[in-house]
């Protein structure tokens, strides 16, 4: 009988447990929203820590910041798994792989640092910042009026970190021209801009590879950030008869069919 009592204060324990962390990372009240905030800082201090380390000797105590920031995502991990209504599709989610990367990345000193390249990884962690955007267009009308800016440009600077990262871990080892972070970061805005100074080049099949890959997809992106500034402002409001999204700020009708909008707006300033 007490055995039975102690399963079911756990069991409710763990229940509690949950809802909590249901409350933080999905709720709507402004704990919850300031919690989320906190994680998106934490990401941040952690991508630019991956970028200030890469400067300095490997030492004692960043092995340890290593292992204490990798411990703090584990949990942050695992919250998500116990509270995911989908564990499985969650589990093969592509942010989620990447989240496992990097946790192992940063537990390198412990499991042996030739994984370590794997941390550059955890900036695919603010693609998950997305899950703000509803609350930052509440927040914030700096945001609501640029937001297609924003997000073209973060999506530009994830891209540019992640190639950078792959190209200084690759080629740091074998190619003399890499020697830093700045080095790879330099490879890596001239590939994408086409400049292509030519004083310093990838060296090896993977280093070639990462040349196309950078160019390609880079250039398609920055295509995409000049068209956004050079586009006329617009807002995204959803049209309720024919769903277009984008109109003039100060539309009343929808071009495509001419119904009434209703457009919320800040008032005169």
């Amino acid at each position: 009988m007490q055995s039975r009592n102690l399963r079911q204060a756990f069991a409710a324990s763990c229940g509690r447990s949950v809802e909590r962390l249901r409350f933080l990372y999905e709720g709507g009240s402004p704990e919850a929203h300031r919690f989320r905030y906190g994680l998106l800082l934490f990401d941040t201090a952690t991508i630019l820590f991956i970028v200030v380390t890469s400067f300095l000797p490997r030492d004692e105590v960043t092995e340890w910041v290593d292992v204490a920031i990798g411990l703090a995502v584990l949990a942050d991990f695992l919250a998500r798994i116990v509270i995911s209504r989908n564990r499985w599709r969650d589990l093969a989610h592509p942010v989620t792989l990447a989240d496992i990367a990097s946790i192992i990345s940063f537990l390198a000193p412990v499991v042996g640092e030739g994984i370590g390249f794997l941390r550059i990884l955890r900036t695919v962690r603010l693609l998950r910042t997305y899950q703000l955007l509803a609350r930052l267009r509440a927040d914030s009308a700096f945001f609501r009026h640029n937001e297609e800016l924003i997000i073209a440009t973060v999506n530009l600077g994830v891209f540019i970190f992640i190639m950078t990262g792959f190209v200084y871990e690759t080629q740091r080892w074998t190619n003399g021209e890499i020697r830093n972070y700045v080095d790879a970061l330099y490879f890596t805005i001239a590939a994408l801009t086409t400049t292509g100074f030519g004083d310093i080049t990838l060296t090896g099949t993977l280093g070639h590879l990462l040349s196309v890959v950078i160019m390609i997809f880079g250039v398609t992106l920055f295509l995409r950030l000049v068209q956004v500034l050079l586009r006329p402002n617009k807002v995204r409001h959803a049209c309720p008869v024919c769903g277009l999204q984008r109109h003039d700020r100060d539309a009343v009708h929808c071009k495509a069919c001419g119904t009434i909008l209703n457009i919320p707006d800040e008032g005169a300033v």
